[in-house]
């Protein structure tokens, strides 16, 4: 596979010539509006024995199909975001049917994400310490979960529990551990997400509690969520840069099998206005919206790169600056070489809701995609 970044005189007929490859092969690849010009600094897909990874796609219950089956090729899990954990035991239930039949009809095989997202909308401390204080209300969360995976043919559980507090380290070592075992008595898989960490003592309420060497040599896949450096309430910057992405794997490698990590990387971008204010919160957006917000503005698409990723500038209709940060085929094929580098067991978008062909076509043209379901 090759990347193609687009020169000043650069047409699409142009290119075709250069690279031997066809006019509907390349707009394919890369999502290309035949009313949009392409512009100077865009990235462009181009076009053996491979190692297998897995991949896994966040996605909300809400997922449009298009998406989906436009992803399935180069998706191993579906994790469904989210059941919620209550403080008596119970989940908050979602209307996850189709998303779960759709994924199987396509061999990609359902997660279920079991949250501690409260009733705030955010990932709350105080009801993760109320589970993890009190044995018996595991048990009531681990049969009802357990019932939910069989009524509607779950194959996996995800423990995604954020935010806790750090004296509540031991206690939720103790939780994974037991909903391990039972879960695989039941013949299930279990994954847990954890904190980007870059060392076993950083400190911080999303970082103390989730510890590594633990879950490496206890559940059977772990998910590290390897972005939000840029973020709507920081300073522009790449959301996963490749440096600050490399140092978690770097320690992650060293309490964890490198064959059990998935590494996480996100699927969107976010849009600043300028000068940069926390109160005046960063915009998200797609990567093909971002291409496509550079195209209207007619704008040059930059790429960092010590952060390996694509940037641009633009005035919006008032005139106020902006920046715009966001992944293309070039960031995606550099994290592909990390998971090459540190021999990781996969890969796992957030989320896989807006189709980005990148995110498709360059794991497959690196990898074989394995698939842990048939059809059905």
């Amino acid at each position: 596979m090759q990347i193609y970044v687009v020169q000043k005189g650069d047409t699409l007929y142009g290119i075709t010539r250069k690279t031997n490859v066809s006019v509907a092969d390349l707009m394919n690849y890369n999502q290309l509006d035949p009313n949009l010009p392409i512009m100077v600094g865009q990235a462009l897909i181009i076009d053996t024995e491979k190692a297998s990874i897995t991949v896994n796609g966040y996605a909300y219950p809400t997922i449009s199909m298009d998406a989906l089956l436009a992803m399935v090729p180069a998706l191993s899990y579906l994790s469904i975001f989210s059941y919620q954990a209550l403080p008596n035991g119970f989940v908050k239930l979602i209307r996850d049917y189709v998303s779960i039949q759709r994924a199987r009809q396509n061999g990609v095989a359902p997660v279920f994400v079991l949250t501690n997202i409260g009733e705030s909308g955010r990932f709350e401390s105080e009801l993760a310490h109320q589970i993890l204080t009190q044995p018996e209300v595991q048990t009531v969360l681990m049969e009802n979960c357990l019932s939910i995976m069989l009524e509607k043919n779950y194959t996996a559980i995800n423990i995604d529990f954020e935010y806790i507090y750090p004296a509540d380290l031991t206690l939720y070592n103790q939780m994974i551990e037991r909903f391990t075992e039972f879960f695989h008595k039941a013949g299930f898989p279990i994954f847990t997400s954890l904190a980007p960490k870059r060392s076993k003592d950083q400190m911080g309420t999303l970082y103390e509690a989730h510890d590594y060497a633990f879950h490496g040599k206890t559940v059977d896949q772990v998910i590290l969520m390897t972005y939000e450096w840029g973020y709507a309430y920081g300073p522009p910057m790449a959301v996963a840069p490749l440096p600050q992405v490399e140092r978690i794997l770097q320690y992650a490698v060293t309490e964890i099998p490198s064959e059990k990590i998935w590494m996480g990387i996100p699927n969107y971008g976010y849009d600043w206005t300028l000068p940069f204010d926390r109160q005046r919160p960063a915009k998200s957006l797609s990567n093909v919206d971002a291409v496509r917000l550079a195209q209207e503005k007619r704008v040059e698409i930059q790429y960092d790169p010590m952060s390996q990723a694509p940037y641009f500038y633009y005035r919006d209709e008032q005139g106020q600056l902006h920046v715009v940060w966001f992944e293309d085929a070039r960031s995606i094929e550099a994290k592909m070489e990390l998971v090459k580098k540190y021999q990781l067991g996969g890969i796992s978008y957030w989320t896989v809701m807006t189709y980005f062909a990148p995110n498709r076509i360059i794991p497959m043209e690196n990898f074989h995609i394995e698939k842990h379901i048939t059809t059905s």
